[in-house]
């Protein structure tokens, strides 16, 4: 099965009929009021005891100052041609390879900046002030680079920067969609429905999702149903295996799949109710370490950790 997006009247005409088809949601948006505080509070939580700590202090303080930009630097776009060309091709609405970015993510990225300088130690400030010298050319070709995955065009000390503006203008049109989603029959369930990216990881969540496993998307935040037991990268389900660091009570694990050589982390919220699809991640690279160990690649990308080639 496959999501597709469609206009909320289409929506609507579909309702009745897929109720008692499609009792699960297929797609969930963003909680903006709250996404980048929860993020914040998780990682400076799990900074505590934590070897990364000092990194994790960083991704909060990143994750509080996307949270103040998203409010000072509102978004207002009309998507229903967006919409409606995404139901004539197929391709997502907000599709990362072919989206005519406005310069509105050129200046999340300068207020960002501007929010995080006065707390940063000095050779972050080295950065950020190499980031404000960057002419527009240059962020424009390092953005890019980073939606194409042609990471080592990239220094990795810019990259958790131009990607967290990058992921704020990409979260900001999410939330101006409109329309609903619906599943499909196809493919590529490992690709967002919304921008097409890829997922940082998964969630098995509680409360009216109980038990169900959704895809969290590290570029517009956005999360989609998954089912579990069976690979989120090439969807096979014959040689599935669970990897904790802890004991089988652990609220992280990473699922591995024998067919294609791949693992995606998969977090559930009944284990613990704080887990955070990027914060938890981040905070868990011993379990990297453990499954490159085991010949496993990742099939995700955290948006403050990005590979080096």
């Amino acid at each position: 099965m496959s999501i597709r997006i469609v206009p909320e009247l289409q929506s609507g005409n579909q309702r009745e009929k897929s109720a008692a088809a499609e009792p699960i949601p297929p797609l969930l948006f963003a909680n903006l009021k709250s996404l980048y505080l929860r993020r914040a509070e998780r990682l400076r939580q799990l900074a505590a005891d934590n070897p990364l700590s000092d990194y994790l202090d960083f991704a909060a303080s990143m994750a509080t100052a996307q949270h103040q930009v998203l409010y000072d630097n509102p978004l207002t776009l009309d998507l229903s041609e967006a919409l409606q060309k995404s139901g004539d091709t197929g391709a997502p609405p907000l599709d990362l390879n072919t989206w005519p970015r406005s310069d509105h993510w050129l200046r999340l990225l300068t207020a960002l900046i501007a929010e995080l300088r006065p707390e940063m130690p000095t050779h972050i400030i080295a950065v950020l002030d190499n980031l404000e010298k960057s002419s527009v050319h240059e962020l424009e070709s390092d953005a890019d680079a980073l939606l194409n995955r042609d990471f080592s065009l990239v220094s990795n000390e810019k990259a958790p920067f131009i990607w967290a503006a990058l992921s704020l203008y990409w979260t900001q049109m999410a939330s101006l969609i409109p329309g609903k989603a619906r599943a499909e029959y196809g493919e590529h369930r490992q690709f967002c429905p919304v921008c097409g990216s890829i997922p940082v990881s998964s969630v098995v969540q509680i409360g009216s999702a109980q038990g169900l496993r959704y895809l969290h998307c590290n570029l517009c935040e956005s999360e989609w149903h998954v089912v579990r037991v069976k690979c989120s990268n090439c969807e096979q389900s014959r040689d599935l295996n669970y990897w904790s660091l802890e004991t089988e009570r652990s609220a992280v694990k990473a699922e591995s799949c024998g067919d294609c050589g791949t693992y995606l982390k998969i977090l559930y919220q009944e284990k613990d109710p704080q887990v955070e699809a990027v914060a938890d991640d981040l905070a868990s690279l011993i379990l990297d370490a453990k499954m490159e160990d085991e010949g496993f690649a990742r099939s995700s990308i955290n948006p403050f950790l990005f590979p080096s080639e």
